[in-house]
């Protein structure tokens, strides 16, 4: 499980460095591109479909102004907290007999 976790970490920070690299390769600067512009380059259908979701079926102030600013935030920031996150929080010392030094 740690394993996994750790793992979707990982991708997330290289998809938060990812973006960086493209945001700089394209003469903008580092955090230019924004998380919902970024989600409606990769798959603008899932953005929509998400929205109506959201709207319809859960709670239409989740979307706006919550979700929305989210949105707007910078992508590689978007995707490298959490990933940061995820990294440090799964990354303690192995506990277990299994582990246990000899």
């Amino acid at each position: 499980m740690r394993l996994v976790v750790r793992l979707i970490g990982l991708a997330l920070l290289l998809a938060a460095a990812g973006v960086v690299v493209l945001d700089l390769v394209a003469g903008a600067g580092p955090l230019a591109t924004d998380a919902g512009a970024l989600w409606y380059r990769i798959h603008p259908y899932s953005l929509g479909l998400a929205q109506v979701v959201v709207q319809r079926h859960l709670l239409p102030d989740l979307w706006d102004p919550g979700i929305v600013t989210v949105l707007l935030w910078p992508a590689a920031i978007v995707l490298g907290a959490p990933g940061l996150i995820l990294l440090l929080a799964f990354a303690g010392a192995r506990r277990g007999p299994r582990h246990a030094r000899r």
